[in-house]
């Protein structure tokens, strides 16, 4: 893990690594029915194929990333069971399946100021009514690109490059440390 001496930020805020999950990148005809088939067939999953959404069940979350691609979280210990199983299913189908597992990690923030931590460093716009739970967008958060998504109403997840890993904690972690200084100086 490119984090694995930082320190989980927890408190009225939390913040911390997911342990290393699968991640592999699809790329495929959406209109392509075999395509879709084999997806649902190995994943329980059909495609998501409205923009920046979402849709998991308990083995599997998979992302829309754009309109002939999308990225399939899942647990490190399925993550070569279900490689082989995507490949045969599709092994007649244009298409390209790429193990991203350790390109990149995944960090979580929670707590009641989330939405404000995260503004401090985005551009896109992640008020409620226009950012839901289950959504995800790719965005730039400082100097790094993430897939972020809204896991509930105050908690997100962010996947970053192994290499801005750090960059992205710290930025985090200070964005916390002065969101919580500010709430304490305004409630005396």
């Amino acid at each position: 893990s490119p984090l694995h001496d930082a320190r989980p930020v927890e408190g009225m805020h939390r913040l911390s690594e997911l342990i290393l999950c699968g991640k592999i990148n699809l790329r495929g005809d959406a209109s392509d029915t075999q395509f879709c088939k084999a997806v649902e067939t190995v994943t329980g999953l059909a495609l998501p194929f409205d923009a920046n959404t979402s849709i998991a069940n308990n083995r599997f979350q998979l992302f829309w990333l754009g309109p002939d691609e999308w990225l399939l979280h899942l647990d490190l210990q399925q993550l070569e069971t279900t490689l082989t199983a995507l490949r045969a299913d599709m092994e007649s189908i244009h298409h390209a399946i790429t193990d991203v597992s350790d390109y990149f990690t995944v960090l979580t923030l929670s707590g009641p100021q989330s939405q404000e931590i995260l503004a401090s460093g985005t551009p896109l716009d992640i008020r409620e009514a226009h950012f839901k739970a289950g959504q995800c967008a790719q965005t730039l958060f400082g100097h790094a690109s993430i897939l972020l998504w809204r896991h509930d109403a105050q908690s997100y997840r962010m996947q970053v490059r192994w290499s801005y890993a750090q960059y992205l904690y710290t930025y985090l972690e200070q964005s916390i440390q002065n969101t919580e200084a500010l709430t304490a100086f305004n409630q005396q």
